[in-house]
């Protein structure tokens, strides 16, 4: 194998071609936006992930994508990674305002140290 010098470094370009054409991106592009619920996921609170955009790229295109290449697809049209904020379903909002004007009460007995 001879060497190549500077040519032998440069990208052949991407490892695979892409299987969503221009206007498939873009129609993917606007869907996650009416919702998991709008595609047949049955909570709103989980969000979209890499398994549940695999989905909707088969049910959609009937093209089909691992989860890893799923990410490396987003990755490739600049999605970054989202970590939603996860909340109680208890949290009750009204006391937390009021915790926070008033301050948090004082606890009931002293906490001896032994």
């Amino acid at each position: 194998m001879a060497p190549r010098g500077a040519a032998g470094l440069a990208s052949a370009g991407p490892m695979a071609v892409e299987r969503l054409s221009a206007a498939q991106w873009q129609r993917l592009e606007a869907e996650p936006k009416r919702g998991p619920l709008a595609h047949g996921f049955d909570d709103e609170d989980q969000g979209w992930t890499l398994r549940r955009v695999k989905l909707l790229i088969g049910r959609l295109f009937h093209v089909g994508y691992t989860v890893q290449g799923v990410w490396r697809l987003l990755r490739r049209h600049g999605w970054s990674c989202q970590v939603p904020v996860r909340r109680a379903l208890e949290r009750d909002e009204a006391a937390i305002e009021v915790w926070k004007a008033v301050g948090v009460p004082p606890l009931a007995g002293e906490c001896g140290r032994g």
